[in-house]
């Protein structure tokens, strides 16, 4: 049976479901988890700490002169024809959705890798392991705009990119409001249940895709208010709505969370970039997220180029 089969069960989309309410309830917010393989919480990230980083980001696209004259200081309109000057695809993250200098400041902004280490993130991860957090100091910055280049990214799993434990959870938050319209995330329900699938290779981030299967019939998306957040685990495959609002830039965060005490690939270690820790950290103001995994004891894994082996067949 394939997915293009009369036969095939009619697709489902649903809204995220809020599980703010599990949060005191361990064990009902675990069993969500393992039934759904997402979870949904409102007004999760505090927005005047979300709306700081995005005044910050916002920074860098005025840097570049890709927004347009006249807003706010929040304000996320894009001048395409500014932004379509760059024209080399060499010097374009597609992944990403500016110039490859444009992302190295933002990797370079100190609130970019302090707000995933926010109490109110932490408190998630410590509820749902029920044991010691490790945050990943490998954050995604995406800036989608309006490029000739950009592909939005492909339904895939974060697994054989991430590696390590598959207990590692992604949490995805927009850096301000993301209607499904501008390009939020959605997900299959319940399909970490099938663990690892072998991939396709596909334009867009991560350059991978698993290909869907007739079972693959219930998407969960919704419209994400600042502050916000979507998580889930490793094996859940997910993709992006298409960017409809033509001139605007959605800004979002992937953060990885783990427990500390199981196995991390060293890659998840490294910026999320071709600078070192030395150049990322050279203008902070503060010394205390500076290389803090080193004082943890974790246990390191192989990285297995298997998983990125494309696959004939998967359905």
């Amino acid at each position: 049976m394939t997915a293009t089969d009369p036969a095939s069960p009619a697709i489902r989309k649903t809204l995220f479901v809020d599980s703010t309410p599990l949060i005191s309830d361990p064990a009902a917010l675990r069993a969500r988890a393992a039934e759904d393989g997402y979870l949904f919480f409102k007004a999760r990230v505090p927005t005047d700490e979300l709306f700081a980083l995005r005044r910050d980001l916002l920074g860098v696209v005025d840097k570049y002169g890709w927004r347009q004259p006249g807003q706010d200081e929040l304000g996320g309109a894009i001048d395409r024809e500014a932004i379509n000057q760059c024209t080399d695809r060499a010097a374009f993250r597609d992944d990403i959705g500016v110039s490859t200098a444009a992302y190295h400041d933002a990797q370079k902004l100190e609130r970019l890798h302090r707000l995933p280490h926010h109490p109110r993130l932490l408190e998630i991860y410590r509820v749902l392991f029920g044991r010691d957090v490790l945050v990943h100091p490998r954050h995604i910055c995406r800036m989608i705009t309006p490029h000739q280049f950009m592909t939005p990214t492909p339904l895939h799993q974060d697994f054989p990119l991430i590696q390590g434990t598959g207990n590692t959870w992604t949490c995805w938050f927009p850096i301000g409001a993301c209607p499904r319209a501008l390009g939020s995330l959605t997900a299959l329900q319940g399909s970490h249940k099938r663990g690892y699938l072998p991939i396709q290779q596909a334009a867009g981030a991560g350059g991978i895709t698993v290909p869907l299967c007739s079972y693959d019939n219930h998407w969960v998306q919704g419209d994400f208010e600042a502050g916000d957040v979507l998580t889930f685990p490793s094996y859940t495959l997910h993709k992006a709505l298409r960017n409809e609002l033509k001139d605007q830039i959605r800004l979002s965060l992937d953060v990885r969370y783990q427990p500390v005490d199981e196995p991390v690939e060293a890659k998840s270690l490294l910026p999320h970039c071709d600078l070192a820790w030395e150049e990322i950290y050279a203008g902070w103001k503060n010394d205390d997220l500076k290389y803090y995994w080193r004082k943890l004891p974790l246990q390191m894994s192989d990285w297995d180029d298997s998983y990125l082996k494309p696959a004939r067949r998967i359905c």
